[in-house]
């Protein structure tokens, strides 16, 4: 059984239809890339698996459970948790603090959740900023911060919307490295919005294209990259060597 299978789900906002019947599916582990042009319906699919959006039709499933059938503030508790392509932080919270409100779902004391948010920290390489006020942070530390947070709520599946926006590219080998590295330390599967394609490349193990609300390919990544349809509508064709047509 794969752990997210989402059966033609439909989307219509304002007479506009954000989601075609999409079907698609995320399986144990697996890192899977959403892409597409803006507008494709990428962030329309998180918002429905987070419970910000309703579908006008289809289903989405945890395993055996109904996600649709659940409010928002129930998904962080059923394993889900997710990063925001605009930074969803408290910027007077101090850092920790910004981490232990992911653990919110999880109960327990605040003594536990300050201890386990400080040793996300640690694991991120972000101990040194842990009293300091989200405010002011770097960008990219801040995206670190919002990683940390959903972790600290011990998801089963993480959805990333645009961790590597505004990131310089050392720092998106950084992120690339990092998301690697938690999906197999903290047993994750992962899905991800993105539009940086050498990191989509190299850590997806299934990527699912979108183009006006409809899945047009999916796949693995060099068989994405070489599907007409997905060059026609996105990536675009490559340079060509000098003197070729």
């Amino acid at each position: 059984m794969p752990l997210l299978p989402v059966d033609a789900v439909r989307v219509e906002i304002g007479g506009i239809v954000a989601l075609a019947d999409l079907s698609l599916t995320i399986d144990e582990g697996q890192i899977c890339a959403l892409i597409g042009p803006n507008g494709a319906g990428k962030t329309t699919l998180f918002n429905c698996v987070s419970r910000l959006y309703q579908p006008s039709s289809g289903a989405i499933r945890l395993r055996d459970l109904d996600l649709l059938s659940l409010p928002a503030h129930r998904i962080a508790k059923a394993g889900i948790a997710r990063t925001f392509q605009n930074l969803a932080l408290f910027p007077a919270l101090s850092v920790v603090d910004n981490v232990m409100v992911g653990a919110h779902s999880r109960g327990g004391t605040s003594r536990a959740g300050r201890a386990d948010a400080l040793a996300l920290l640690e694991r991120l390489g972000l101990a040194d900023h842990a009293r300091h006020p989200a405010v002011g942070l770097p960008y990219g530390t801040l995206k670190r911060v919002e990683i940390a947070r959903a972790l600290a709520a011990r998801p089963k599946l993480l959805l990333l919307d645009e961790p590597a926006a505004g990131l310089t590219h050392s720092e998106v080998d950084e992120l690339a490295d990092l998301v690697r590295s938690l999906r197999t330390e903290f047993e994750l599967s992962v899905l991800l919005v993105e539009h940086h394609m050498a990191m989509v490349m190299s850590i997806s193990e299934k990527i699912v294209v979108l183009d006006f609300g409809s899945k047009i390919a999916e796949g693995g990544p060099a068989q994405v990259r070489d599907d007409p349809r997905v060059i026609e509508a996105y990536l675009g064709q490559p340079p060509q060597p000098a003197g070729q047509p």
